[in-house]
């Protein structure tokens, strides 16, 4: 990608394609429905073209009075990238209306389209970061500590039929998230080495390490803040950022319970109903 300062601006008509898409997928999340791939429908679309349309459901939520609490990279493990079709990672927006609180319960038919389950290591920061010229060390410096974290990704998309520019444009697949109570300080810790295990309906489903995650989250929160400075926009002190799934995705259906243990760290957990 460019940076913001060569990228051109877009025309007119690419604009209004922008804001079609944003304000189509923004109904979408509304009303819980599903469309087709933008990238058949729209074969000339880049990820800039994608970020725009994030930006542009973003913007509808904060005027619906949403507020971004954070950022969260997708698709960074080779499990998830296999899964999915996706061989690069995504990105999008929290608000606080994403955040469901720690044990607490997701009425699908109310909230979600076809939600999968994911187990992350989540960093809440302490100070700003922008790209370019992040480094995993920088990260670690900025961070004040992580938490154990289920995200719960939803499409827009029919049937998960995704490639970059679809997640992209779909602010990253976003659904919700729930934050452990845990807060540990991560400089003692190899991030890395982190295992996680995950429950489903209290039987052992899938376990996975902080490598899972571009080698480390302190990698994956570098690519994001590198990502994002392209575009102007800055990871935040005080923000969540969630850093990519260490386990394959698992569908949600009411009913399913999840609960996940970062070892040494603590837990989190999600019902659905």
């Amino acid at each position: 990608m460019s940076s913001s300062s060569s990228r051109p601006e877009p025309g007119a008509a690419r604009r209004a394609l922008h804001e079609e898409l944003a304000a189509e997928l923004y109904d979408c999340l509304l009303q819980r429905r599903t469309v087709a791939p933008l990238r058949e429908r729209h074969p000339e679309l880049a990820i800039d073209d994608a970020y725009a349309i994030s930006l542009g459901i973003l913007a509808r939520r904060e005027r619906a009075g949403e507020r971004v609490v954070g950022k969260k990279i997708g698709v960074t493990s080779a499990a998830v990238q296999n899964m999915l079709g996706v061989h690069q990672p995504d990105f999008g927006f929290l608000t606080d209306r994403m955040h469901i609180p720690e044990g607490g319960s997701v009425h699908i038919a109310t909230s979600l389209i076809q939600p999968r389950a994911e187990a992350e290591i989540a960093l809440i920061l302490s100070r700003d970061l922008k790209g370019p010229g992040v480094t995993p060390a920088d990260v670690l410096g900025a961070t004040e500590a992580i938490a154990p974290c289920f995200e719960v990704v939803d499409s827009r998309i029919a049937g998960w039929n995704i490639r970059i520019v679809d997640t992209v444009a779909d602010n990253a697949s976003c659904g919700v998230f729930v934050l452990g109570e845990a807060r540990v300080d991560p400089r003692p810790l190899d991030l890395a080495a982190l295992k996680v295990r995950v429950w489903k309906n209290e039987q052992p489903l899938s376990e996975g390490l902080g490598s899972a995650v571009q080698g480390s989250p302190l990698a994956s929160v570098a690519w994001l803040a590198n990502t994002l400075g392209a575009y102007g926009v800055e990871l935040k002190a005080g923000d969540i950022i969630l850093s990519g799934s260490l386990v394959p995705l698992e569908p949600a259906r009411p009913g399913d319970r999840f609960r996940l243990e970062l070892e040494g760290i603590g837990s989190a957990h999600v019902s659905f109903t």
